[in-house]
């Protein structure tokens, strides 16, 4: 699975913020845009509201929502980050029990939604992967990339497995069958926060904006022109460019990729995207998925696992559960384009 995509984004916010101002406006609607730093990775947040909106006429109203989100993300990422030594997911890490540890209901619901999607994906995506990624040298901590020997990887794939975490509601709470099994909930986690972000502008009943947090987004209601946002969807290259344009209608996009991070040895390239079940780096020719789906969470967890399949198990899958989906995948001559009957119908949907 991949461990980080942040890299996504760049071109992604490039590409939102060339059809959108970063100031105020005058005229039919106000819009206000603000950026910020959250789970390892940038997030990028668009409003547009009448100009007379009561959420506008106010600097204080709009500087309490910059600070509800900011807190929101301060409070997920004290959850589930693995960077904070005193996180949830990192005391769960270092607890050397295989008793039911105490999380919160949010960082229950992550868990039991990755949970969801390996089974889902038979394996392709599983949060328990993270020590063989730190063994390729993929991994958050800084260090050279080398290719491990297969009894290295053998001996890590013993605390890899979805089967060995569980997770409860009541209270909620989460266990291992070892105590060395290592949760990573980057390749879900952005996609929930940007699902709680959008949960709390519909709570105070903003009605039009954009939520970006490292790649992945949901809108709702429509741009600064009156049109449904427009979202690009990068060519997987490492020059910027767009391979597709498309409108969203109250969705959300989670996009994964292996062209921004991997290294070459011996002329064999090795990406970052890390097969659960394997071990080891993809070698199929799908370059990037994009999934929409109402859920970003959801929608982030798929990307990852289609990513891993590959362009046709990929495929199959996002068919089997009538996902909409994008797949970029590397030909002899240039890129091939394939999209599942459920993006078709996504294409069709005009500003």
């Amino acid at each position: 699975m991949i461990y980080k995509k942040k890299y996504l984004s760049v071109i992604l916010i490039i590409f939102i913020i060339s059809f959108l101002s970063c100031s105020r406006k005058k005229g039919l609607n106000n819009f206000i845009s603000f950026s910020g730093y959250t789970m390892d990775t940038f997030y990028n947040i668009e409003i547009v509201c009448h100009r007379n909106s009561k959420e506008f006429n106010s600097e204080l109203k709009i500087k309490k929502i910059k600070q509800d989100i900011s807190d929101l993300l301060l409070k997920i990422n004290h959850q589930m980050s693995t960077f904070e030594p005193d996180s949830e997911l990192s005391c769960f890490n270092n607890y050397n029990k295989v008793d039911w540890f105490p999380v919160s209901l949010d960082s229950a619901k992550v868990i039991a939604q990755s949970i969801n999607v390996s089974k889902k994906s038979n394996g392709a995506f599983d949060v328990t992967v993270a020590p063989i990624v730190n063994l390729w040298g993929f991994g958050p901590k800084k260090s050279e990339y080398k290719i491990p020997t297969d009894e290295a990887i053998k001996e890590l794939k013993k605390y890899v497995g979805y089967k060995k975490i569980s997770v409860r509601f009541s209270p909620p709470s989460v266990k291992k069958k070892m105590p060395e099994i290592f949760c990573d909930l980057s390749g879900i986690a952005k996609g929930f926060a940007v699902d709680r972000v959008a949960k709390y502008f519909d709570s105070i009943d903003i009605i039009n904006y954009l939520v970006e947090i490292g790649g992945e987004i949901k809108v709702r209601g429509k741009n600064k022109d009156g049109d449904l946002w427009q979202i690009g969807i990068a060519t997987p290259t490492n020059k910027p460019g767009i391979q597709k344009i498309i409108s969203l209608k109250n969705e959300s996009m989670a996009t994964s990729g292996d062209y921004r991070n991997y290294f070459e040895q011996n002329g064999f390239r090795y990406s970052h995207t890390i097969d659960p079940r394997t071990g080891k780096p993809i070698s199929h020719k799908l370059a990037s998925v994009t999934v929409i789906h109402n859920s970003c969470m959801y929608a982030d967890a798929m990307a990852t696992a289609i990513d891993v399949l590959g362009p046709d198990k990929g495929y199959d899958l996002a068919v089997r559960e009538k996902l909409p989906v994008f797949l970029i995948i590397r030909g002899k001559h240039g890129f091939i384009e394939k999209v599942s009957p459920e993006f078709e119908k996504i294409l069709l949907i005009k500003k």
